[in-house]
């Protein structure tokens, strides 16, 4: 079992992921405050963002657009 985090997203305590999941400051966020339950979560509202919205991520513009929805998803209001 890995460490145990406090959950911004579900509000407990829960096993934290094991490594940053994407780079940078917010991938450090992140691993410091969602759990796995939690990301697997985001996992499912991703795919739903990119099939709704008909994404191509090999646009910078779709990056972009799928990282603020995710800092949205964990960080809006916290």
């Amino acid at each position: 079992m890995g460490k145990m985090i406090n959950c911004i997203k579900l509000g407990v305590e829960s096993e934290g992921l094991d490594f940053p999941p994407v780079p940078g400051e917010l991938g450090q966020k992140i691993l410091d405050n969602v759990s796995k339950e939690a990301w697997q979560a985001w996992l499912k509202q991703q795919t739903m963002i990119i099939n709704e919205n008909r994404l191509n991520l090999s646009e910078e513009a779709a990056r972009k657009y799928l990282r603020q929805q995710m800092e949205y998803y964990f960080f809006a209001g916290k």
